[in-house]
């Protein structure tokens, strides 16, 4: 066997081991902590995962639904542009999300987003990247949206660039967290209703001038945890359209769906 052969054999070898040995302790830890519920933690059978109880009350976005907005629509109709969208047009072209805003998004959500749980990306950006299979086929890149780096520095991490990430993995689709910084803080938007959201997040985003050649011409696909109002989301757009995108669509966990009054973050 000549030496590059060997080297090959080695390192098969040593990789092997090393899944055994993965294997072998993720067992023991079952063993020792059994995995449970992502959401209310019963035991499940695999980590990561959710209990039969969780996943039904999960209300997952399926088809018929709006092509602008990704909402539910009640039936098929020969339009599959809502009302909605056709009366206020988003500045995004298209959007998905996985569920809509209920109990168990929400508590997900917030474990996350609040609570540190960043092992919850996975598999919510799983979700995600099935969900927003048809965005991510045409996608350039992923784009997060940014905090403020002072707001990065009191959280720690970024709950929208975690997802993004976990996307990323799933589909290949590269994430760049550089083309779009949040230049200004902003309060937050909990409690404001639609008008005082748009007015809270105006101007707030810019594509970074050593970033704009990047962005010029890109399919690009902005990733947030919720969408409620879109005020948040259309700022981001509109700084990637004008930076000059080619096409901007946006992928989230969960999405809010009411009057258009909510007050959730």
């Amino acid at each position: 066997m000549d030496t590059e052969a060997a080297t090959a054999l080695t390192t098969r070898l040593r990789h092997g081991t090393a899944v055994a040995l993965l294997k072998l302790g993720r067992g023991i830890a079952d063993l020792v902590l059994p995995p449970g519920c992502i959401a209310c933690r019963a035991a499940v059978s695999d980590p990561g995962a959710l209990c039969a109880a969780c996943w039904r009350r999960l209300e997952f976005i399926t088809p018929p639904l709006c092509e602008r907005l990704g909402t539910p629509l009640p039936y098929e109709t020969g339009s599959f542009i809502s009302p909605a969208a056709l009366a206020a047009p988003p500045a995004y072209q298209r959007a998905r999300a996985a569920v809509l805003f209920g109990e168990v998004a929400r508590d997900l959500v917030h474990a996350l987003k609040y609570a540190d749980r960043t092992e919850l990306a996975g598999p919510l950006g799983g979700l995600m990247a099935r969900a927003g299979a048809e965005l991510l086929d045409e996608a350039d890149a992923l784009v997060p949206v940014p905090l403020h780096p002072f707001r990065l520095w009191r959280r720690r991490f970024n709950q929208s660039a975690a997802l993004a990430h976990a996307i990323g993995h799933c589909s290949g689709v590269p994430v760049r967290t550089s083309w779009l910084e949040r230049r200004r803080t902003t309060r937050s938007q909990v409690g404001l209703d639609r008008a005082a959201r748009a007015a809270n997040v105006a101007g707030a985003f810019t594509v970074p001038e050593a970033m704009a050649g990047e962005v010029r011409g890109r399919r690009i696909v902005v990733i947030d945890d919720v969408l409620t109002t879109g005020a948040t989301i259309d700022a981001c757009v509109k700084a990637l359209s004008r930076a000059g995108a080619s096409a901007v669509d946006v992928l989230v966990f969960a999405r809010v769906v009411d009057d258009g009054a909510a007050t959730i973050s």
